[in-house]
C-alpha cells in the first residue's frame, strides 16, 4: 500500500494514531491538572513501566491536554549522569520568562527570576548550546544556601507564586525520572510538598522505568501520599487489535483478525512494537487488505529492524562483562529471575557480579521487581540476547 499513507508511526516517543488502553491514566493526569489550577490539592503521576510501554508518548499527551486547559508547560528528560540543577536551570527559565510576557511587570514573577539567579549561582549552565543568562540580581537569602533540598523548595515556591499571580499555571514533566540521584530526588519530592501544601498552581509528572516508585518511596517516606504511581504494561488483546485496526480502517484499508493476531502474538501487544509491525506490515500489503501472510512477513522485517536499531544501541553500551550477564539472564527466560541464579549462571558468586548488575541498573537496562530478582527493562531483549549471542558451550 501506499507507504505516504501509512498511519503507523515507530519512533521514540512519537504519538500513535490510535493512544489505546490509557484512557483511565489520562484522566487521572486530566482530573489532577484541574484540580491544581482550581488551587485544590491533587496528587500528580508518576508514570511506570518497561521500555516501549507508551510513557513518553503518555506525556506528551498529558502536556497537550495542560495546554489546552490554559498550562504553560515544559518537558525535559533526564539521562544518566546529568544532575537535577542541570535540567531545572533551562525548563523553569523558560517558563517564568514566558509568564513574564503578562501586559503587567508582575513582582512575583520578577521574583521567581531573581531566585532562579541565586539558584544558578556561579555555576555555568547552557541551553542548546547557549549559556544561560537571565539579566536579574540574585534574591539574596533564597535557594543560595548550597543545601539542594532547601534551595529547590525555595525556586519551586518562587514559580508557583509567580504563576498563581500571573493567572497561569505551570506544568513541568520530566521524563527517565529513574535517573535522578536519590538525593536530587529527595529535594523534588520536598519542593512539590511544600507547593501543594501552599496551593499553588504548579504540578510535576514524571515517567520512569518500574523501580522509580521504590527510589521515590526511599527518598521520602511520604512519597506516596504526594503521587500516584500507574503501571504501564503491554495491551490487552481487545486495545492491542484496535491500536492497529482503527487506524488502518481510517485509511480505508483493511486488515486480516489472523494478520492482527499475528501481530498481537509477535509484538507481546507492546505499543512500541505494535507500531513496528503495523508499519511493515502495511508497507508489505500489496492489496488493501493486510493478510496473515504479509502479517508473517512484518515479523521477519520487524525483528530485524529492531535487531539494527533498538536493540542495538541498547547492546552496544554495554561492556563484555555486563554482556555476559544479560546474556545468561536470557537463558533464564524472560520472567523476573533470581540474581544468584545469574550469577551461577556466570559460574561466579553472587557478590562477585553485584557491581555488574548494578551498573546495568543504573543504564536502565535491567531492574529489581522485588529484593532478590532481576529483571529486563526491554521487553524481548532475551530473544535478541539469544540470536546476538548464541551459547557455544
Amino acid at each position: 500500500m501506499d507507504a505516504y499513507r501509512n498511519p503507523f508511526n515507530p519512533g521514540a516517543g512519537v504519538s500513535p494514531p490510535e493512544l489505546a488502553g490509557r484512557a483511565a491514566v489520562l484522566e487521572q493526569a486530566i482530573t489532577a491538572l484541574e484540580r491544581v489550577k482550581r488551587g485544590r490539592h491533587a496528587k500528580s503521576l508518576m508514570v511506570l513501566g518497561l521500555r516501549g510501554v507508551g510513557k513518553t508518548v503518555l506525556l506528551n499527551e498529558i502536556s497537550k491536554q495542560a495546554q489546552t486547559r490554559g498550562y504553560l508547560t515544559e518537558q525535559v528528560e533526564a539521562r544518566d549522569g546529568d544532575e537535577l540543577r542541570q535540567m531545572l536551570i533551562p525548563a523553569l527559565r523558560k517558563l517564568l520568562l514566558q509568564l513574564d510576557r503578562s501586559e503587567h511587570t508582575i513582582e512575583a514573577v520578577k521574583r521567581g527570576l531573581r531566585v532562579l539567579r541565586s539558584f544558578i549561582g556561579n555555576v555555568t549552565v547552557s541551553a542548546n548550546g547557549v549559556d544561560i543568562t537571565l539579566g536579574v540580581d540574585p534574591e539574596i537569602g533564597q535557594a543560595d544556601s548550597g543545601q539542594l533540598e532547601g534551595d529547590v523548595t525555595d525556586l519551586l515556591l518562587a514559580c508557583g507564586r509567580a504563576a498563581h499571580e500571573a493567572q497561569r499555571p505551570v506544568a513541568l514533566l520530566i521524563d527517565e525520572l529513574q535517573y535522578v540521584s536519590k538525593a536530587e530526588l529527595a529535594a523534588l519530592i520536598r519542593a512539590i510538598h511544600a507547593v501543594n501544601q501552599a496551593g499553588l498552581p504548579l504540578i510535576v509528572f514524571g515517567a520512569g522505568l518500574p523501580q522509580l516508585a521504590g527510589q521515590a518511596g526511599d527518598a521520602k517516606s511520604y512519597a506516596e501520599r504526594l503521587f500516584d504511581f500507574p503501571r504501564l504494561d503491554r495491551l490487552e488483546q481487545p486495545d492491542a487489535f484496535a491500536a492497529i485496526r482503527e487506524p488502518i480502517e481510517d485509511e480505508g484499508a483493511r486488515v486480516e483478525d489472523l494478520a492482527l493476531a499475528e501481530i498481537f502474538t509477535q509484538s507481546r501487544g507492546y505499543p512500541y512494537f505494535l507500531q513496528e509491525w503495523g508499519y511493515n506490515a502495511w508497507n508489505i500489503a500489496s492489496e488493501n487488505t493486510i493478510t496473515e501472510a504479509d502479517a508473517q512477513k512484518a515479523t521477519v522485517e520487524s525483528i530485524r529492524k529492531l535487531d539494527e536499531s533498538f536493540f542495538r544501541v541498547r547492546f552496544d553500551r554495554l561492556t563484555p562483562l555486563e554482556r555476559e550477564y544479560m546474556r545468561c539472564l536470557a537463558e533464564l527466560g524472560p520472567e523476573p529471575q533470581r540474581s544468584a541464579d545469574v550469577a551461577s549462571a556466570m559460574g561466579r558468586k553472587a557478590n562477585s557480579v553485584a557491581p555488574t548488575r548494578d551498573s546495568l541498573i543504573r543504564k536502565g537496562m535491567v531492574y529489581s521487581p522485588e529484593h532478590g530478582m532481576i529483571a529486563f527493562t526491554v521487553p524481548l531483549f532475551d530473544e535478541f540476547m539469544r540470536r546476538e549471542m548464541p551459547l557455544t558451550r
